[in-house]
């Protein structure tokens, strides 16, 4: 079940914290970017109360910025985060939904129904735009 905006608890951050680089001052500041910076949305899917997915989105007019989308291991790979961001699409009234990612995040946008397209890095990594669109 969608839950929309969501405040932040230890079990958002566990799941935050599980797509992003693990870099504790880096970890921390993010943390803090969700708790005191408006802009930075939290939405949560939920099974028998317990958050399982978690996407923190920037929202301007009708398009949103996945920004994070973490999973809980025991519920991954069975659709709970492709559920939490078309349900979005749909909540926030989005026109688009877009991610910057790498190549293991980008195979999951793309069989989430997201258009990939490879962006210049800077870094060794390949990166990519995902775009979801109605």
């Amino acid at each position: 079940m969608l839950r929309l905006h969501t405040p932040p608890t230890p079990d958002t951050d566990a799941l935050l914290t599980r797509a992003m680089y693990p870099d504790p001052a880096r970890l921390q500041a993010t943390l803090r970017r969700y708790r005191t910076d408006p802009e930075w949305q939290l939405h949560t899917w939920e099974v028998g109360g317990m958050p399982v997915s978690v996407a923190g989105l920037t929202v301007s007019g009708h398009a949103g910025t996945v920004q994070h989308l973490g999973t809980h291991p025991d519920y991954a790979r069975q659709g709970y985060a492709r559920a939490l961001l078309h349900s979005l699409m749909t909540a926030l009234n989005l026109h688009t939904l877009s991610a910057d990612t790498d190549g293991d995040a980008a195979d999951f946008y793309r069989r989430s129904g997201f258009h990939i397209q490879e962006l210049p890095s800077q870094w060794e990594r390949r990166r990519y735009r995902c775009t979801l669109a109605r």
